[in-house]
């Protein structure tokens, strides 16, 4: 708001909220309000060591295709260098009725995306009155995240996981990027984050075409497990605080949060089953 007026849309081409931003108020953009953060008078070691080692990183987040649709999972650590900076962060946003994004990366930025994305979504259905497809939303995530190149520089990485529902297609896609906002559709599962290696590892052993839904949510979360005991960022299951890792599925019905407690019973599984090899 400017002098006390509302700012108005105007009549231009695009029904875009992200461009809205860019031409009107990019001081309101993600990489406005962190590319600024950084001294620039301090060199890069000191930049790396001081700062950046400061900022809370989100690690890791999947997603696996299935009989129905898509399931995606993060889990639900953010560390500041080696230290636990949140262990209850939320990774796993739904963004409309089709689709989802789980992030990984700088904390701040992330989450400004994420929230950001979801509106864009929401504003072109309001002004143009049909949704995007599955294939616009992914490009309009793309063009989001080549927005936030600036930051990258700086050290404030940003890289989501979109995964949404193609209801011409009738089936569930993925979608991973890179950090120029170059976008690649995946077949079948994908993981990213720091444990995304350890992660993609797992499920490649596990992972077969039309998985059931039970079966997919095990292997999604086996898959984080296995991660966690291999990367120190990320979070596996704590039944003690009662965290577990979050999971949506995305299917022709929607979007819909898997309940805790079948969470905790599966994660139950691989603990008891660690204890019992321990034993042996």
């Amino acid at each position: 708001m400017e002098s006390g007026k509302p700012l108005k849309f105007p009549s231009h081409q695009t029904s875009s909220f992200f461009d809205f931003l860019l031409q009107n108020r990019p001081d309101l953009t993600p990489a406005a309000n962190w590319g600024g953060a950084m001294p620039q008078t301090v060199s890069a070691e000191a930049i790396q060591r001081e700062y950046l080692s400061s900022l809370a990183h989100g690690t890791t987040v999947l997603a696996i295709k299935y009989e129905k649709g898509v399931i995606i999972v993060g889990d639900r650590r953010a560390t500041e260098g080696f230290q636990v900076a949140a262990r209850r962060m939320e990774k796993v946003f739904k963004t409309d009725n089709h689709s989802a994004i789980a992030i990984s990366g700088a904390a701040g930025p992330c989450l400004e995306m994420a929230k950001l994305f979801s509106i864009e979504l929401e504003h072109y259905e309001k002004v143009d009155g049909v949704s995007l497809s599955c294939e616009g939303k992914a490009n309009r995530l793309a063009q989001m995240v080549k927005a936030n190149l600036p930051m990258v520089f700086q050290g404030l990485v940003v890289i989501p996981l979109f995964v949404g529902f193609d209801v011409k297609q009738g089936q569930g896609r993925i979608f991973k990027y890179d950090i120029t906002g170059g976008r690649f559709e995946e077949t079948d599962f994908y993981a990213v984050g720091s444990g995304g290696k350890d992660a993609r590892v797992s499920i490649k052993e596990r992972f077969r075409k039309n998985l059931p839904e039970q079966d997919a949510i095990h292997v999604a979360l086996l898959a984080l497990f296995n991660a966690a005991e291999e990367d120190v960022g990320t979070g596996g299951p704590d039944p003690i605080r009662r965290i577990f890792p979050t999971v949506k599925l995305v299917e022709a019905q929607g979007v819909s949060d898997v309940e805790e407690a079948r969470v905790a019973d599966i994660c139950r599984e691989f603990t008891e089953v660690q204890s019992l090899e321990g034993q042996g």
